[in-house]
């Protein structure tokens, strides 16, 4: 079979992916949508919003439709980084037994990592999840293990700060996305929210997910492929150069928010890997709508989900961020002249 033809094989099943994924969570089409882009880009997720708004729920839906192996773990103060890579325990004759950890125990097909709550462990245990993110492996028992498969999905409680350890701004550069799940505000999906018992059972909306849309196996190979048949017309190339340059120097552009001093707003604009990061999520965008080559709206797409969280602001600022950052991203979007 042709590249073509195989991708637009492939198409098909990303967009039936997120059918089945968008009959157990309604009212998060965007959500849904730009995890998808994630997958297929290869990056990792770090998800937040209020509680009870559906990341568990929608994580583990995007897993069971995958395919491959789940394991979540939950963010505690008192989680090690030798959490993650063995555990101990006494059997039933009274040794003691050291088993693999939830990063080990699945080897090769460990597809779906859910780290909740990230921010209440530890900078030592985040330190080694983001080097397992950066280099899909891990070291232990003298031996390497590698997960070539794994996408980490990692969300962040918003609303208690007690017993927390916010990501620095170094390691959430390690993460493709970051997406902030909203409460659902059209009213019908409301109603059917709260309504509905068929919502109110998590494991039974999960079992109505179709197992192994598609083949986890592929991911890979199959968003190299995307990368390398989605093409950037030079205009689009000096388009996307503007923007790196609009998020170290807004003013140039005539950038300009409400209550903020530009001049000292912005600590350091979007890095080289932040920039390749737009990139090949707006690939994947453009991949999804049936295109071989990228737009402004592909670009727009994921703008705020890629680069809102690499532009890192001054202190004086940065209690702000998440108000900040959208109106950034929506002013550079509206100045800098698109092609």
């Amino acid at each position: 079979m042709a590249l073509g033809e195989k991708l637009q094989d492939w198409r098909g099943n990303a967009l039936r992916l997120e059918d089945e994924v968008g009959k157990v969570v309604i009212g998060q089409q965007q959500t849904i949508r730009l995890i998808n882009v994630a997958l297929f880009a290869r990056g990792h997720v770090l998800l937040e919003g209020g509680v009870g708004v559906g990341k568990t729920t929608v994580l583990r839906a995007f897993a069971r439709a995958v395919g491959g192996e789940f394991e979540r773990v939950e963010g505690t103060i008192d989680l090690m980084p030798g959490d993650l890579v063995y555990h101990t325990y006494v059997d039933a004759e009274g040794k003691p037994r050291i088993d693999p950890g939830p990063l080990l125990r699945h080897g090769e097909r460990l597809t779906t990592f859910f780290f909740n709550e990230i921010n209440r462990a530890r900078p030592q245990v985040q330190s080694l999840l983001l080097r397992a993110m950066a280099e899909r492996s891990v070291s232990a028992f003298d031996r390497e293990y590698r997960f070539p498969h794994m996408t980490v999905f990692a969300d962040r409680n918003k609303v208690e700060k007690e017993e927390t350890f916010e990501l620095a701004s170094a390691a959430r550069d390690r993460f493709l996305f970051e997406l902030n799940m909203p409460t659902p505000a059209d009213s019908a999906v409301r109603r059917a929210l709260v309504f509905d018992t068929a919502f109110h059972d998590a494991d039974a909306l999960i079992g109505e997910v179709r197992p192994g849309v598609v083949a986890w196996e592929e991911l890979n190979a199959i968003g190299a492929a995307i990368q390398q048949s989605i093409q950037a017309s030079e205009t689009i190339e000096r388009y996307v150069l503007d923007i790196w340059e609009a998020t170290e120097n807004p003013r140039r552009f005539g950038i300009a928010l409400e209550g903020v001093e530009m001049d000292r707003l912005v600590l350091a604009g979007a890095s080289p890997r932040g920039m390749s990061a737009l990139l090949r999520a707006a690939r994947v965008s453009a991949w999804l709508a049936g295109r071989s080559h990228l737009t402004p709206e592909d670009i727009h797409a994921v703008l705020a989900a890629a680069l809102g969280h690499r532009v890192f602001f001054t202190p004086i600022y940065e209690f702000r961020r998440q108000e900040l950052a959208q109106a950034l991203i929506e002013q550079i979007v509206a100045r800098v002249a698109a092609p």
